[in-house]
């Protein structure tokens, strides 16, 4: 006989077991039992990519900080110190200032502040949606979107990368030069090369080629507006549409890598079942991947796991020892979404604005 504790005990486990069974059965399954991820999701976020380092190793915020996040998106922003046009790696050319309807046109060859081409013109925060708030996982509100190493934050580069960094860029210590609205490559005369020469010069996402900010990745990050992504579910094959910039991956499950030869892009991806979480594993880049911070040398393993029926967790960890000192890795949350993903109908080109052809 069991006495009254251990009934009690007995039932709450029972309850307990039940409501995570429960919790399971309002994600959807296909007919071999796997979660079916198919649907469209909104992976807009103002959860920066990396920490600010006043969190220090915090990966989430206190219950007072997270009482800010529930704030309007400007106090969010603040708090984060995020700039009003977005955040890190986003992508874009925009300025903050809210557009003037009786604004004269900008002088010949723009009037030397920054922007686009010395501030001719580019768009401003009406034309971005980088999200309107932060996403929690497993309850908790997080700080960034980068959770290892423990500070948030890309790891060390080799010297050999830092080295090359820096003869790229003419010497320089600076990430690129500030736009004066200048053609400054002149100043070593009329037949110095210049970064307009060649339309191979170009980044891809200019030429239509690509979406900036690594939004098809791998790893596939949100940007500044086209966060949303589609994913349709078969046994044998997966594919990930993303909004910006008509990027289609494709997941073989179950399969090989192709030949090092054969190099993408988007990688080659290849899937397979752990349990619930669906894990995929991309080599094969080219040299310049979606995802500009790595190599051809890069892996990028990613989980794509259900944490209920409207809110799907997708974490990636890259690995490239050419260019990072260790691997890193990060998660982030994609809500379910009623809204469908409509053409972004770019193309090389279209004109100097690679978004012009944008319904």
């Amino acid at each position: 006989m069991l006495s009254s504790r251990q009934i009690m005990v007995v039932g709450l486990l029972l309850g307990l077991y039940a409501s995570g069974v429960v919790a399971q059965d309002d994600i959807l399954r296909t007919a071999s039992g796997r979660p079916d991820l198919s649907g469209t999701y909104d992976t807009a976020t103002l959860t920066p990519l990396q920490r600010p380092q006043r969190f220090g190793d915090r990966p989430a915020l206190t219950s007072e900080e997270a009482a800010t996040v529930q704030a309007d998106p400007s106090a969010l922003r603040a708090f984060f110190g995020i700039g009003a046009a977005g955040s890190d790696e986003r992508g874009g050319n925009f300025t903050a200032e809210a557009g003037d309807p009786d604004r004269v046109a900008p002088p010949a060859g723009g009037d030397g502040s920054a922007g686009a081409a010395g501030n001719v013109g580019g768009y401003n925060t009406f034309w971005i949606d980088p999200g309107a708030g932060a996403f929690q996982i497993d309850g908790e509100w997080r700080t960034s979107i980068l959770v290892d190493p423990p500070n948030g934050r890309y790891p060390p580069q080799t010297p050999e990368r830092v080295a090359a960094d820096t003869a790229a860029r003419g010497g320089s210590g600076a990430r690129s030069r500030q736009n004066d609205g200048s053609a400054y490559w002149l100043e070593a005369g009329l037949d110095a090369p210049g970064p307009f020469d060649n339309m191979e010069q170009r980044p891809f996402a200019e030429r239509c080629l690509l979406g900036f900010g690594s939004t098809a990745g791998p790893p596939m990050l949100p940007v500044l507006y086209n966060n949303h992504k589609r994913i349709v579910q078969g046994e044998e094959i997966i594919m990930i549409l993303t909004e910006m910039n008509h990027d289609a991956r494709i997941i073989r499950m179950n399969a090989e890598h192709d030949p090092p030869e054969i190099r993408m892009w988007l990688g080659d991806s290849i899937g397979h079942w752990e349990s619930d979480t669906l894990v995929v594993e991309t080599t094969n880049f080219r040299d310049r991947p979606s995802f500009t911070r790595g190599s051809r040398n890069m892996t990028v393993t990613e989980r794509f796991r259900m944490e209920s029926a409207d809110k799907l967790i997708y974490s990636f960890t890259v690995e490239d020892s050419t260019v990072w000192m260790a691997p890193f890795t990060g998660e982030y949350a994609w809500s379910r979404s009623d809204n469908k993903v409509f053409e972004y109908a770019c193309h090389e080109g279209n004109g100097r604005n690679p978004e012009c052809h944008e319904p």
